[in-house]
């Protein structure tokens, strides 16, 4: 019988990415976004149906589901991709945007999670692949709500194992590093709507750091489409699977320092002196780089 997946978020990088990768082996796709109208490509392609699904809105994640169950009989698996950044200093956000950052990355996850699991557990068989991040075991300055939203994900993974692996549900979490895709666009949200201005001469500088190295040392979406690829068939019981030589390196790191010496490491290299040294690198690199093309 041929596998069926579920993935949110398919407009663009990973979603869509991850799309194209499972329905070219062979597998039926139901590659959710929330304005399919939009979509030229995907809805081209063989064994894939693009059903309208926002994750901040239960009723089109049962819709979504039961359109796909509909269409190809079973659900194998599901990939929660959808997500966006909410990045920045802490103080100039309103709780809108915070909520709207949990809303998307932690309880939207959690409700697309909690409507397809009785599929599951009547199956008897099932996969939950949820996208998080490497913030979600490490920090980085003006990340605050961002890295708890992947921090509560990592938890919920974490736990949420235990839970459903008598009914034959397995739960893995794909860790990227820095990715080069719409979330460094569209997918983030850095807008100041509280008017506190106190933090923009340390801010703006270390922002524009982090957006140069994801320039420069992203991984490609194709990649991160691999590992979930892998993930979904690597017949085992891993639970976490880290994507990119940034993602390893700060994890290591994370892993083996004491919380003092990580912390002092991050506020060197995030110093002012440091991100002024580093950006000029960073200009360096990407002069070679041009100079090279």
């Amino acid at each position: 019988m041929t596998r069926t997946v579920l993935i949110t978020g398919c407009s663009s990088g990973i979603g869509r990415e991850s799309a194209l990768r499972f329905q070219r082996e062979g597998w039926n796709v139901i590659a959710s976004m929330r304005t399919p109208a939009d979509e030229k490509e995907l809805v081209n392609l063989s064994n894939v149906i693009c059903p309208a699904l926002d994750v901040t809105q239960e009723t089109t994640i049962r819709d979504a589901i039961a359109e796909g169950l509909h269409a190809f009989g079973n659900i194998d698996a599901v990939i929660n991709n959808a997500g966006y950044g909410l990045i920045g200093p802490f103080e100039a956000f309103t709780a809108d945007q915070i909520n709207r950052q949990f809303q998307t990355d932690v309880l939207g996850l959690m409700a697309v999670t909690r409507e397809i699991l009785p599929h599951f557990r009547q199956r008897r068989s099932g996969l939950v692949i949820n996208v998080a991040s490497f913030a979600g075991r490490s920090i980085f300055p003006l990340y605050s709500v961002y890295h708890a939203s992947k921090w509560a994900v990592e938890g919920f993974c974490d736990s949420l194992q235990y839970e459903v692996s008598s009914y034959g549900i397995q739960i893995k979490i794909i860790e990227p590093g820095l990715v080069k895709t719409e979330f460094w666009g569209r997918s983030t949200d850095r807008e100041n709507r509280t008017g506190i201005k106190a933090y923009d001469k340390e801010a703006r500088p270390v922002l524009d750091l982090i957006d140069n190295a994801a320039g420069l040392f992203a991984t490609k979406p194709e990649d991160v489409a691999d590992t979930i690829w892998n993930a979904a068939n690597d017949g085992n019981n891993r639970l976490r699977y880290v994507v990119g030589v940034d993602a390893h390196t700060t994890l290591l790191a994370r892993k083996v320092l004491t919380d003092k010496l990580y912390r002092g490491i991050m506020k060197t290299v995030f110093s002012p002196s440091s991100v002024s040294m580093l950006q000029k690198f960073s200009g360096k690199l990407q002069k070679m780089g041009n100079d090279a093309f």
